[in-house]
């Protein structure tokens, strides 16, 4: 949505005017206790897409009026948001900021920043997440299948009887044994949230990842991860699997 069109003019050159401020959202974000204004701005590469590319985060310094840009890694997608928030317990707003990528999984983008020793650091990678969280699922025979996550190390072991008689008798023999070997995976994030747990003042992020089956639109259900700032970094809290219930007749 195309705004602020006085507040953007302030900052940008007419050759960078095609540019527009999809939101924005106040807090004290260096620490001094004078609000700041933080914005995304984008390009639309065409009237009628949403579709944004070239999103940049935006810092207006609430004492000095100067702006700092911030690229981010990937810059390209829909529905970017802000969100202003505490997740390092140091009493100073940090910026989230989530991407929608748009493909078929539902993949996102995801980044923390933090002011730190006078500037602003990112603090969470929604790509370094993806690499540092490896799960394996394999069927089982008697109509299960196991998930394991590998950090931290849990087991999980899924009931797939809710999936119907049809869906199973593709994979298992009368027996309850597996036909073939089958393999799933636990997908990119799809969904990242801010949540005050405790009610403390201090956020945590609340992370959702698809757990496919046999292809992506075979849900088995979805891995959940709270990861909470220890000082240094976002480490998992605690882990869980939500699955699907079963419709009762």
């Amino acid at each position: 949505m195309k705004g602020n069109s006085a507040f953007f003019a302030e900052f940008y050159t007419a050759a960078e005017y095609d540019r527009f401020i999809v939101t924005e959202e106040r807090g004290d974000v260096t620490g001094d206790g004078i609000p700041d204004t933080v914005f995304l701005t984008a390009n639309q590469l065409a009237p009628d897409s949403s579709y944004l590319n070239n999103i940049t985060l935006n810092i207006k310094d609430g004492r000095n009026g100067q702006v700092q840009q911030i690229p981010l890694k990937q810059n390209a997608g829909y529905d970017p948001s802000l969100f202003l928030g505490d997740f390092t317990g140091d009493k100073i707003d940090d910026i989230l900021v989530v991407i929608d990528s748009g493909g078929s999984g539902g993949m996102i983008f995801a980044y923390v920043f933090s002011y730190k020793d006078r500037s602003f650091k990112q603090i969470f990678d929604s790509d370094a997440f993806n690499e540092s969280n490896k799960y394996e699922v394999l069927y089982l025979d008697q109509f299960k299948a196991q998930v394991d996550s590998l950090k931290p190390a849990k087991r999980y072991i899924l009931d797939l009887q809710y999936k119907g008689k049809e869906y199973l008798n593709e994979i298992y023999k009368k027996d309850g044994t597996l036909k073939a070997p089958v393999e799933g995976w636990v997908a990119p994030l799809s969904g990242l949230y801010p949540v005050d747990f405790e009610r403390d003042g201090m956020y945590e992020l609340d992370t959702y990842q698809n757990i496919a089956g046999r292809y992506s639109a075979d849900g088995l259900g979805y891995m959940m991860n709270v990861l909470k700032w220890d000082g240094l970094k976002f480490v998992t809290n605690r882990q869980s699997i939500a699955i699907f219930g079963e419709d009762k007749e």
